[in-house]
């Protein structure tokens, strides 16, 4: 038993406490490999809105999206997915009958600029004990519409089903450099993060991982659940 805590014991306890607690934290986050198959959606985000990771207003200009939480990194601000790239092609739906593959695998490059929050529905809520409803532990949400997408992005069959938008799709994902990739990397106003806004937000211009050009968790270097 610990008496006091200035004695080795207790001293000791409180280390490795510490350690399993700082363990936990950053275990819980999804660790993803750099491609594999996810779920896409979509969202509706405002021209020059500044979202999550306060990515500069220009960025919304350009494909981008919102990650799960869970492999987004953290629960509110940024995280350790803001900035990166990736792309994404179209594979099929699966909650349509019967389900739809494309004539042509579109694809598109894609940067994290948002994240979509855990909940205990729909496509973002997979976590380290288990993926989502279509066995993904990625849902990448475009925003979209956007001027940077063209608006039959989305290849459909209406004659079939009677509609034009499936909601979530099968996607395939690769981890791909921002620079020269993404089509915003080329105009300055659209890297990098808000200015005026400080220590609360990051949006690196090319994040490879490397702890000098990646995020780290809002949420767990601010004690936020």
């Amino acid at each position: 038993m610990c008496f006091s805590f200035f004695s080795p014991r207790c001293y000791i306890f409180i280390v490795i406490l510490s350690c399993l607690v700082s363990t936990a934290q950053a275990t819980q986050w999804i660790d993803y490999p750099s491609s594999g198959v996810a779920t896409m959606t979509h969202y509706t985000l405002p021209n020059n809105y500044i979202a999550s990771c306060g990515c500069t207003a220009d960025s919304t200009h350009y494909p981008t999206a919102a990650l799960n939480q869970m492999a987004f990194g953290s629960s509110t601000a940024y995280g350790p997915a803001c900035g990166r790239c990736f792309k994404l092609t179209l594979l099929n739906t699966f909650l349509s009958d019967p389900p739809f593959f494309p004539p042509q695998q579109k694809s598109l490059v894609v940067k994290v600029t948002d994240l979509c929050p855990l909940s205990t529905t729909g496509w973002c809520n997979a976590t380290t004990s288990g993926p989502n409803a279509a066995g993904n532990y990625l849902n990448f949400d475009l925003a979209f519409p956007s001027s940077s997408i063209p608006d039959d992005f989305f290849p459909s069959d209406q004659a079939l089903y009677g509609y034009t938008d499936f909601g979530v799709w099968n996607v395939s994902y690769q981890s791909v450099d921002c620079k020269p990739n993404w089509a915003g990397s080329k105009s300055a106003a659209a890297l990098g993060s808000v200015a005026d806004l400080g220590d609360s937000v990051c949006c690196p211009v090319n994040p490879t991982g490397d702890v000098n050009n990646t995020c780290p968790s809002f949420s767990d270097d601010n004690g936020i659940p």
